[in-house]
């Protein structure tokens, strides 16, 4: 089997590229899903440096620094005595002769189209159009993204390492929370996939959470079992791909549960 180059797990992670043949490859290949695992967590430790800020005076230093090298513009002088002027005067009047006719007719042909409108149309309010929701969104993003990143390490764990058992119940337990304010929001839209996705993993989190004792071999063996049985990490993915890549990103991160 062909593995996925690192530029085509780089393009997934950002939303690009060939997102469902990716997709159904990593659903297969073990390998390739582990590897895309550890990129989203290098990528998610990535910190990118701002640019130094300009002062006031930073326009002044940068023509101090290349007006030297400059050859001086002299302009030619005109004859305002010969054709030039009236020439010039000649353009400037049928440009402004142009500008009031463009005026004009854009003003009769606007107050034409009110008349049909208001014919056509004479009891109907205006529309407002609401700007997108694009916080939900955003948020709706990150919270499909770090479940992805939990259900990929709990597929791959080794059911007897101890030292993950508290990471793994730490980070089930904040997707828990922001779990549940996904949920209320997606009752006042019309999406059963995205419902029914997020009731299946609100059931495993609740479970990885809460159970007593903590996580054990045996839970963790469960875990995994239920996890593939329902094909949870497969209807994770394929939601985070519907949403828009300028949706995804790091400025789209906010504290649990910081929806509206």
């Amino acid at each position: 089997m062909k593995h996925l180059s690192d530029q085509e797990l780089v393009e997934y992670g950002y939303g690009e590229g060939d997102i469902s043949a990716v997709i159904e490859h990593m659903d297969a290949c073990a390998e390739c899903e582990k590897a895309y695992g550890a990129l989203q967590l290098d990528l998610a430790d990535m910190k990118f440096a701002e640019p130094p800020k300009r002062d006031a005076c930073y326009g002044e230093r940068v023509w101090a620094s290349i007006s030297g090298r400059l050859v001086a513009y002299e302009s030619r002088k005109r004859n305002w005595l010969g054709g030039g002027l009236w020439k010039g005067l000649s353009y400037a009047a049928a440009c402004a002769v142009l500008l009031a006719c463009a005026f004009f007719g854009g003003r009769l042909w606007e107050r034409r189209e009110t008349k049909i409108e208001a014919g056509q149309h004479p009891a109907q309010a205006p529309q407002i159009v609401h700007p997108p929701q694009r916080v939900v969104v955003v948020v709706l993003s990150d919270h499909l993204d770090r479940s992805e990143r939990l259900l990929v390490e709990l597929k791959h764990v080794d059911a007897d390492s101890a030292e993950m058992a508290s990471p793994l119940r730490d980070e089930a337990r904040s997707l828990l929370a922001a779990n549940k304010i996904c949920q209320k929001n997606v009752k006042q839209e019309d999406d059963p996939a995205l419902a029914t996705a997020l009731d299946h993993l609100d059931r495993l989190l609740a479970e990885m959470a809460n159970e007593p004792g903590g996580l054990n071999s045996a839970t963790i063996t469960r875990l995994q079992d239920e996890m593939n049985k329902d094909g949870l990490l497969f209807e994770v993915r394929v939601l985070r791909s519907r949403i828009p890549p300028h949706a995804q990103g790091a400025e789209g991160k906010s504290a649990n549960g910081g929806i509206l």
